[in-house]
């Protein structure tokens, strides 16, 4: 077993990608994977911001159309096995942008919702979702990550 793979086995590297938004999930987020009170890294899950060295995807807000090809780029740079969690009502199902949501060509700002761009796994609603329920949401993730490769 190579040392990427063994990285890979012993830690789970989540990468926080945000769209359009508050922001509120954002801080949630960071809240769940930083803040002393969780201290996800006591788990060994690792914050990065390199999609070839992540795990799982985080994305909050909704995608709007100059976000969806990269995004849909950054998607792609993720090895297998991977896993998406869509956190927040916006990227979920629009929730205040969802009168924005639109055709190209027709003048609308937003893309839509992350599942309109690349598979969702895990849907975390709320608005701003508790870090608690976070977790609970990146957990159920957790089983296609250690799908063999």
């Amino acid at each position: 077993m190579g040392l990427k793979a063994t990285a890979r086995k012993n830690a789970i590297h989540a990468m926080l990608i945000y769209a359009v938004g508050c922001n509120g999930c954002d801080i949630e987020v960071l809240n769940a994977l930083l803040s002393p009170r969780y201290d996800l890294e006591q788990y060994r899950v690792l914050l990065t911001w390199n999609p070839r060295e992540a795990d799982v995807l985080i994305v909050t807000g909704c995608v709007p159309w100059q976000m969806a090809e990269p995004l849909k780029k950054l998607y792609e740079m993720v090895p297998e096995p991977k896993a998406v969690v869509a956190v927040g009502s916006c990227a979920i199902n629009g929730n205040v942008f969802k009168n924005m949501v639109g055709e190209i060509g027709i003048n609308e700002e937003i893309a839509g919702p992350v599942e309109n761009i690349i598979p969702v796994d895990v849907k975390v609603p709320g608005c701003a979702p508790r870090p608690e329920d976070i977790i609970a949401g990146a957990v159920k993730g957790v089983p296609k990550l250690m799908e063999a490769p």
